[in-house]
């Protein structure tokens, strides 16, 4: 009788010292596969300026990631997948947005603006997934002024999938909407790591799993604390 693999728990944006996390990716890798995650994806930014990943460093970039993916495998059983945080700030809320770009393995500058940037990574091949999406509502109180997805409906066709919870973060008009979701914890620091997660009904390969965010097929978010964890169908 054929019988359906476990999900995999994943963590798909989190931020080395490549960007502004404060683990190096050999750190990163160690304390998710130690605790026993599938999927790592390693997302850090590439901004509109020249900090942080830019075209100069990116092959660089790419190559320590990969490199570290290897290990995590052999070590943990961990997946490792490389990706981009595609950071477009702007004064405007409504124009500012961030978007995981997981699997995107070559360059994409966002000179252009943020349409033909998401354009181009989809083309790559990666997953793209809005991050930390505020409502024009949550603006007062939010930490990121990033309210173009969920300011301009129209750019929802731009991107794969919405984090409904960031860290725990919730943003409730993703779930209104009924847009396909996911959960991260934005790693960046080691508290970020017990926060909502995504677990994924896919095999365990690159492909396989960006292949799934880029479908409209059902995550499920479990909270990861002390407590027994919740699971949500998103």
């Amino acid at each position: 009788m054929a019988t359906k693999s476990p999900p995999l728990l994943c963590e798909l944006h989190s931020h080395s010292t490549w960007s502004d996390g404060s683990l190096s990716v050999r750190e990163l890798c160690d304390l998710y596969g130690r605790r026993g995650f599938d999927v790592l994806a390693v997302t850090d930014h590439a901004p509109r300026d020249a900090r942080q990943i830019q075209a100069s460093n990116h092959a660089d970039y790419l190559a320590a990631v990969e490199e570290e993916a290897e290990r995590a495998a052999r070590l943990y059983g961990l997946l490792v997948i490389p990706g981009l945080e595609l950071t477009y700030d702007d004064p405007d809320p409504l124009e500012s947005a961030h978007v995981v770009a997981v699997g995107l393995r070559d360059y994409v500058a966002l000179d252009d603006g943020l349409e033909p940037a998401l354009a181009a990574a989809r083309t790559h091949g990666a997953a793209l997934v809005a991050a930390h999406p505020y409502s024009p509502e949550q603006l007062a109180s939010a930490t990121r002024g990033t309210a173009a997805f969920g300011g301009r409906p129209e750019l929802a066709s731009l991107v794969d999938r919405f984090e409904l919870f960031n860290r725990h973060t919730l943003f409730p008009w993703v779930a209104t909407a009924g847009l396909p979701a996911i959960a991260s914890g934005d790693f960046h620091r080691l508290e970020h790591l017990a926060t909502w997660k995504t677990l994924l009904p896919c095999a365990k390969d690159e492909r396989s799993v960006v292949d799934y965010l880029r479908s409209p097929r059902p995550a499920f978010l479990v909270r990861l604390d002390e407590a027994p964890a919740e699971r949500v169908a998103a």
